[in-house]
């Protein structure tokens, strides 16, 4: 019985040495090793925002987008441009606003967001002939350029 006993003994303990060797090991490994997002070298940051767009809808959105931020977005500092994604299926938009870096983005006043917005809001409006907007944001937030 003794032998058994110690058998089952140093197999445990070979079980144990084994495990700690690797997690020893693991902290060498490269990916533990790279570098954070935060380190990245790039400035260049995407703002993402996603909203609701009806399908009956949608040209009207196009057309306000292009007539209404375009311009102004064009006129700031830092903007280098933008991408619209519509999906269909869940009737949802995705755009993605690229700026040199998140300092400039950040540094228009909302105030002046705001203006466009309801700029913007009041054309469809007129142009839907409705009293609401019909486009309501679900999500923002930002995205950095990876290099």
């Amino acid at each position: 019985m003794d032998i058994i006993f110690s058998k089952k003994n140093i197999k445990q303990f070979l079980y144990i040495s084994f495990f700690l060797m690797v997690l020893i090991f693991q902290s060498e490994n490269q990916i533990v090793k790279s570098l954070t997002m935060d380190n990245s070298k790039a400035d260049i940051v995407y703002e993402q925002l996603r909203l609701e767009v009806p399908s009956d809808y949608k040209t009207i959105w196009l057309k306000g987008e292009k007539d209404i931020w375009e311009p102004w977005l064009s006129n700031k500092d830092g903007f280098l441009g933008r991408q619209i994604f519509w999906d269909k299926d869940k009737e949802e938009a995705l755009i993605l606003v690229k700026w040199k870096n998140k300092k400039l983005w950040k540094s228009i006043p909302m105030e002046e967001v705001n203006q466009i917005q309801k700029k913007f809001e009041e054309n469809v409006l007129s142009s839907l002939n409705i009293d609401k907007n019909p486009f309501k944001l679900i999500f923002e937030g930002e995205l950095d350029k990876q290099e």
